[in-house]
């Protein structure tokens, strides 16, 4: 059972985050100063979402199951 209840957009912003780090990093990748400019946006969205300021978003722990949960529907959506 996951222990944090992440809102949906924060979930689609690490995703799209996971995505654009993988576009980035291919063998001489296409359009690399978008896709750095995107990684950049998604990443301060992520850092400054407000699920941070709660309690359920105070540990440690909470950015770290956001990661492997955005990870894990990947992987899952790709098989």
């Amino acid at each position: 059972m996951d222990r944090h209840l992440f809102p949906h957009d924060l979930i689609r912003a690490q995703q799209q985050w996971h995505d654009t780090y993988r576009a980035l990093a291919v063998p001489r990748p296409r359009r690399t100063t978008e896709l750095r400019r995107r990684l950049l946006a998604l990443s301060v969205r992520i850092h400054w979402h407000p699920f941070w300021s709660t309690p359920a978003g105070r540990t440690p722990a909470a950015r770290v199951e956001l990661r492997q949960r955005a990870a894990e529907g990947r992987t899952r959506g790709a098989a």
